[in-house]
């Protein structure tokens, strides 16, 4: 199939609003892919290329100039080749080898097909055709059940492979796609919700009231003595967190799939704030600063998947496992029970807790209603889209930042792009001041008379006291008292909290 095709269906979906139409585009685009097309083409309408990190970034991009083909002519596997090319190139002179690679590539694409191939690269398609679109879609153009196609990606943790399957396989072996041990799954994600009382009164009966960390998203995979770490977004850390790997190593099981968060604690067994934990997570050294992990869930043991079972259940099994690191929780249908046990978390030093539905079942990447987190400072994950340099004693350094809140849709601008809710200085270390002073220029897109403009891919958590109906931002709504919490590398912007959400409180 030629690139064009591709580029043409992610017009189509970035033309409409609705959800069927995007489907029906995608639909008839996957229908026409050979077998070896398949993978390569869903990295493209992700904007994930199956290669992983090309190595070229936004200026490396930017700054080729070049004559483009007049007449389409790539293929889907010609790109591919061309990226694995890029992807495998390394060591001295690589810079030099990489420019030619694009270069070539830029000058047999059509000025069209270069635009979107840059936007794959930079992982920013922003084309609306989010993954449950496009999991809609596969399903239609495989004629399988979408439940089951939503479940073998969320299993296999491979949206490509699961297309292929679909598109070329038998309904069985679809069926078939099921928990592996040391292949990770999507995790189940939560809502929100206002308290305690509201959580309970939502479920509607018996529910898991547990600590909420303010620490990393971790899943665990044990098979013997292998035992591998993955974060939130499935990328493997096992070799940064031996602490990690040995604990779940003294459990008492064979095979096992755990889901739960880690922490650092301080010297007086508190937790230690949450961009210590991120700095130790994500280094590949500091030892000295400890993670502890605690487990609140658990998939599957020694050869008993669990996925189905209610969650009474699998609490039950992960005890008798996991024993001191499992999260501290109560089971209760009393709204002052709940509340109590909040403040107590509260007073531990953590963030609030997590509600969930004791019948639930585990339902991998999805944000479903059975599991709500309540917390008492309302924090939501916003995306930096620009920032100003400072004044005062912060002349010379990027300050102000400008938020950004995810709008899937495109209901208030670009279908799956941003739109800002307000702009904050205050909760800015030092340190902070530093690092956004030299990381935001490297991912600068342009600039403004006083701000440096950027792409829209860095997280930060920002508290705020609520919001406010707004005609100066294009989405209604203002933050009220503004403060960064923290930056979230362990985020990306697809994790972003949305408009909707915080259109939601509004009152009246």
């Amino acid at each position: 199939m030629l690139l064009t095709d591709v580029v043409a269906a992610t017009e189509s979906v970035a033309a409409t609003s609705s959800r069927l139409a995007k489907v029906a585009a995608l639909a008839g685009v996957l229908r026409d892919l050979a077998a070896d097309e398949i993978v390569p083409a869903i990295g493209f309408l992700t904007a994930t290329p199956r290669q992983g990190r090309l190595g070229v970034g936004w200026r490396s991009l930017t700054s080729l100039e070049t004559a483009h083909a007049a007449e389409p002519s790539l293929t889907i596997l010609d790109v591919d080749d061309a990226l694995d090319r890029l992807a495998a190139t390394d060591g001295q002179g690589s810079v030099a080898s990489r420019r030619r690679e694009l270069v070539a590539l830029s000058e047999r694409a059509t000025a069209g097909e270069w635009d979107f191939l840059v936007r794959v690269m930079l992982g920013e398609l922003r084309t609306g055709a989010l993954e449950g679109v496009l999991l809609d879609a596969v399903s239609r153009a495989a004629e399988r059940d979408a439940a089951t196609v939503r479940r073998a990606a969320m299993l296999s943790g491979d949206l490509g492979t699961t297309a292929r399957l679909a598109l070329t396989g038998t309904a069985d072996e679809l069926d078939a796609v099921g928990l592996v041990v040391g292949r990770p799954v999507m995790p189940m994600l939560a809502s929100t919700a206002g308290s305690t009382a509201e959580a309970i009164a939502a479920l509607g009966g018996a529910a898991s009231v547990e600590y909420k960390l303010d620490g990393a998203r971790i899943q665990v995979h044990r098979d013997g003595d292998d035992v591998q770490v993955y974060t939130r977004n499935l990328a493997d850390i096992t070799h940064r967190v031996p602490e990690i790997v040995e604990a779940v190593r003294a459990l008492p099981a064979e095979r096992v799939i755990l889901d739960g968060e880690t922490l650092s604690l301080d010297e007086d067994g508190g937790p230690r704030p949450f961009q210590d934990t991120m700095a130790r997570f994500g280094s590949e050294s500091g030892e000295s600063v400890v993670l502890r992990p605690w487990f609140f869930d658990i998939l599957h043991l020694d050869g008993r998947d669990l996925l189905d079972e209610p969650l009474s259940e699998r609490l039950e099994i992960l005890e008798r496992v996991a024993g001191p690191s499992r999260m501290p929780g109560i089971v209760t249908t009393d709204a002052a029970r709940a509340e109590e046990f909040s403040r107590e978390a509260l007073a531990a030093g953590h963030e609030g807790v997590m509600v969930k539905a004791v019948d639930s079942a585990y339902a991998a990447g999805r944000r479903g209603k059975s599991w709500l987190k309540v917390k008492p400072v309302l924090t939501f994950d916003l995306v930096v889209l620009a920032v100003e340099w400072g004044s005062g004693r912060r002349t010379g350094q990027l300050s102000n930042l400008h938020l950004g809140a995810r709008d899937p849709d495109g209901a208030f601008g670009e279908p799956g792009g941003f739109v800002m809710v307000g702009k904050t200085f205050k909760g800015l270390t030092d340190a902070l001041l530093r690092w956004q002073t030299e990381h935001f220029p490297s991912i600068e897109t342009h600039r403004s008379a006083y701000a440096v403009h950027v792409r829209p891919q860095t997280v930060v958590e920002i508290a705020i006291d609520g919001v406010q109906r707004s005609t100066r931002y294009p989405g209604g709504v203002a933050l009220r008292f503004a403060r960064v919490k923290g930056y979230r590398p362990d985020k990306g912007p697809q994790d972003a909290d949305t408009i909707d959400a915080l259109r939601a409180l509004l009152r009246g």
